[in-house]
C-alpha cells in the first residue's frame, strides 16, 4: 500500500519492478516499450528472445539490467476494437497478471504505465478507470506500493462529463482568498468555529484542560469500531500506509495532515457533516479557498467513497492526492 498517480518517465522510477506495455513478440516497439528497451540496454532484448513471446492479457518477467528497477514485467494489453471484443477483461487480466507476478517475486514496489492507452487506442478515461479499479482491488488484500505513471498531462484524462461536473462545482463554491476581504474571511472563520456562551467559558487552565474532548485518533478508532471494520480494512480503503496507521493508533495525540484526515473520512464513508467533525478533530475544516477541499467535498456529498476515483479527479485538476 498505497496507490500513487504520478507524472514521470517510467524508465527512471526506482521500484522493484516496472511494467512494460509490450507487444506479443516481446521484442520491443514504440512508445513505452521502446523507451524501456533503450534505457535497459541490449541485454533486455537478448533475454526477451528466450521467452517465446506473451499472449494478450498475460505477463512475463525479466531482469531490469541498466534500469533502476530490479525487474521488468512485460505485459500485453488489448488493441481497442470498439469495446465489444473482450478488451476490458483482457486489460484487467494484464494488470492482474503483472501484480501477481510481482508478488511472486517478492516485489514491494511496482510502477505501471497506462497500458493500451497509446497506439493500441484504448480510450484514456476508460483505460485509467480499469487501471485504478484493478490495482485498487488488488491492494485491498495485498501490501504493496504501486505507482501509476503518467508521462505527461496530454496522456491523461478523466471522463469529460465528470470533469465538467467537478469544474462547475468548483466554480459555484471557489473563493479566491486574494479577492476576499478581511471582513469576509473573518465571518467565514467565525461561522465555522464552535460557539461558546460566556457561561461555558472555563475559569482556569485546569478547568479548560478537564474539558478536552476526544482526539482525532480516539474518534477515528471509535468510528472504525462502530462500522465493524478492521484496522486493515480502514487504512487500505484510505490508501494509507500501515506504518502511518500504527503511529496514529499508538499516539492518542497524533495530528495527521489534512489529506490523511480526509482520506479516513472517505474510508469510513462518513456523510458530509460527520466528515467535517472528523476533520475538525485534526484541526482542519473544508475551505472554499481550496480546490482540493472542494473536490473532496464534491465526492463525499455524492456519497462516492472510492478513494482512487477521487484521486483521479484530484490529479486531473493538478491537486495533491488523498492518502499515501
Amino acid at each position: 500500500m498505497p496507490l500513487h498517480i504520478v507524472r514521470n518517465d517510467i524508465t527512471v522510477m526506482k521500484a522493484d519492478a516496472i511494467v512494460n506495455a509490450a507487444n506479443e513478440s516481446l521484442l520491443g516497439g514504440g512508445g513505452v516499450d521502446g523507451a524501456i528497451h533503450r534505457a535497459a540496454g541490449p541485454e533486455l532484448l537478448k533475454e526477451c528472445r528466450t521467452l517465446g513471446g506473451c499472449k494478450t492479457g498475460q505477463a512475463k518477467l525479466t531482469k531490469g539490467y541498466r534500469l533502476p528497477a530490479k525487474y521488468v514485467i512485460h505485459t500485453v494489453g488489448p488493441v481497442w476494437r470498439g469495446g465489444g471484443c473482450g478488451e476490458k477483461e483482457l486489460l484487467i487480466s494484464a494488470y492482474r497478471s503483472s501484480l501477481e507476478l510481482a508478488l511472486a517475486h517478492g516485489c514491494e514496489t511496482v510502477a505501471f504505465p497506462l497500458i493500451s492507452s497509446g497506439v493500441y487506442g484504448y480510450p484514456k478515461d476508460q483505460a485509467l478507470k480499469v487501471a485504478v479499479d484493478t490495482i485498487g482491488d488488488f491492494l485491498l488484500t495485498h501490501d504493496m506500493t504501486v505507482w501509476l505513471v503518467i508521462f505527461d498531462r496530454d496522456a491523461y484524462a478523466i471522463g469529460g462529463k465528470l470533469f465538467a461536473d467537478i469544474a462547475a462545482y468548483i466554480d459555484d463554491r471557489y473563493v479566491d482568498e486574494r479577492a476576499d476581504s478581511r471582513e469576509q474571511q473573518y465571518r467565514r472563520m467565525m461561522a465555522a468555529a464552535p460557539s461558546f456562551c460566556a457561561a461555558e467559558a472555563p475559569g482556569s487552565l485546569d478547568e479548560a484542560l478537564s474539558r478536552l474532548d476526544e482526539s482525532f485518533s480516539q474518534m477515528l478508532l471509535r468510528k472504525i469500531d462502530e462500522r465493524g471494520m478492521t484496522d486493515a480494512q480502514c487504512y487500505k480503503k484510505a490508501n494509507i500506509d500501515r506504518k502511518l496507521f500504527s503511529k496514529i493508533r499508538s499516539d492518542v495525540h497524533y495530528k495527521p495532515s489534512k489529506p490523511t484526515a480526509m482520506a479516513f473520512a472517505v474510508a469510513l464513508e462518513l456523510p458530509l457533516d460527520e466528515a467535517r467533525d472528523l476533520l475538525q478533530k485534526a484541526g482542519f475544516a473544508f475551505s472554499r479557498a481550496s480546490k482540493f477541499d472542494i473536490i473532496v467535498e464534491y465526492f463525499i456529498a455524492r456519497r462516492n467513497y472510492n478513494i482512487f476515483e477521487i484521486n483521479e479527479a484530484l490529479f486531473a485538476f493538478d491537486q495533491s492526492l488523498l492518502g499515501g
